[in-house]
């Protein structure tokens, strides 16, 4: 029953976002670390102003419990830098909020219309609700991964990689439908729309942490010719000189994770790197990085079928023979871990283990409809945001589709970003 489905899938999210911030500390939970990252505390907030927002007031149509505590969380009226400065529930103040929200929401579950209105219809503004809690489990990762003195969970063995070749496949010009048109969050990704493409090589892999180690030692940051206009000064301000997280001791390159140190293994996808530095490698390599419609392709298309898969396995929900999700890995696993989730054209890891970044604007598709609201995705688009695909081991399943759009700044490397190249 659609009603028992969305009380379960409610819980279990909120389930998962108590047990990532449950080894938090008070004082470090209430703090602001980095200017770009949110207090933990008003992430743990903001999810449960969102719920009470489209379930309670929304779908249910009842009155706000405090319109300053939904001011508080707005996430449009409090830019992250500022989050820092304003007055924030505490674990126990939070926890007790969102256990009201969460108890008006099952009322209104009860009776909600999931026949004719168009918010409900299918459950709709549930999922999108749901979606966003994973969502922003994987931005409170983000900042776990900053946090001072070190998250330091247990770091679990992850699926062996194998001997692969890093090459490229080939793929074959056609014509098919971008997109999609299910009645389901969110909507960047609809309407569906023809495309035509011509041939075009992918690299079958993300590109390892030991193919961006040539790139370092070729020199890669300091030459300029690598570098577009706006590339060269974000690197010369920043200062950078390997990926974030990475440093040199005693001639070993280790990196950082969630407060562990460890050494970078060359099999492995490079992750925390920004668009810039993705643009950078692409040109060393004599390569591009790919538009979003070929990535999509490349992960969505299969030629014998005639048609777009939803992952690139398949039509199957992800598990984890097929991909690197779900959160719990803390990591990306090694080149090769999973040969079950090949695309039907041969590409690897394209869910799961690091978000890729693309060469593309963040913007809608022809005939975009912003739906239920314009600031999820119409307020973004435009040159200012690149599109990242493919989902990260920090997201949740739910985004793991293969068509899920994904976009931030350029300047961007706290979030689990890599790439994969094209020519």
């Amino acid at each position: 029953m659609l009603r028992e489905r969305i009380a379960q899938e409610l819980e279990d999210a909120r389930r998962r976002t108590e047990a990532l911030l449950a080894p938090v500390d008070e004082a470090r939970l209430c703090a602001q670390h980095d200017a770009l990252m949110s207090p933990l505390a008003w992430d743990y907030a903001h999810i449960g102003a969102y719920e009470e927002i489209w379930l309670a007031m929304q779908a249910g149509g009842e009155s706000a419990e405090d319109p300053r505590l939904l001011a508080r969380y707005d996430a449009f009226e409090n830019p992250r830098a500022a989050r820092g400065q304003l007055d924030l529930l505490d674990r126990a103040q939070t926890r007790s909020y969102r256990d009201r929200v969460r108890a008006r929401v099952l009322r209104v579950l009860e009776r909600a219309d999931f026949a004719s209105v168009e918010l409900l219809r299918d459950g709709y503004v549930y999922r999108m609700v749901v979606e966003h809690e994973h969502q922003h489990c994987e931005t409170i990762l983000q900042a776990l991964q900053m946090l001072p003195g070190g998250y330091k969970p247990p770091l679990p063995a992850l699926p062996p990689g194998r001997e692969v070749k890093l090459d490229m496949v080939h793929v074959p010009a056609g014509r098919a439908l971008l997109g999609d048109d299910a009645h389901a969050p969110w909507d960047n990704e609809h309407p569906a729309h023809e495309i035509a493409w011509p041939a075009f090589r992918i690299d079958r892999f993300p590109v390892t942490c030991g193919q961006f180690l040539a790139f370092i030692d070729d020199g890669g940051y300091a030459r300029r010719d690598l570098w577009s206009e706006q590339g060269w000064p974000w690197r010369e301000q920043s200062g950078a000189r390997a990926p974030k997280h990475w440093r040199r001791e005693d001639g070993a390159w280790l990196t950082s994770r969630f407060g562990h140190t460890v050494s970078v293994r060359e099999d492995e996808p490079v992750v925390h790197v920004c668009w810039y530095e993705a643009e950078a490698y692409a040109r060393w390599a004599h390569k591009r990085l790919p538009t979003e419609a070929e990535w999509e392709i490349a992960a969505r298309w299969d030629p014998a079928a005639g048609r777009m898969r939803r992952y690139p396995w398949g039509d199957e929900a992800p598990d984890t023979a097929r991909a690197n999700l779900d959160q719990w890995a803390f990591g990306p696993a090694p080149v090769g871990a999973y040969p079950r989730g090949a695309s039907a054209l041969g590409c690897e890891q394209m869910v799961g283990d690091v978000w890729e970044w693309t060469s593309s604007d963040f913007g809608g598709y022809p005939g975009y409809r912003a739906f239920p609201y314009r600031e999820y995705s119409e307020v973004f688009f435009g040159p200012a945001y690149k599109v990242l695909r493919g989902a990260s081991w920090a997201a949740r399943g739910s985004v793991g589709r293969a068509c899920f759009r994904n976009w931030d700044y350029p300047t961007r490397r706290q979030i689990f970003s890599g790439l994969r190249c094209e020519m």
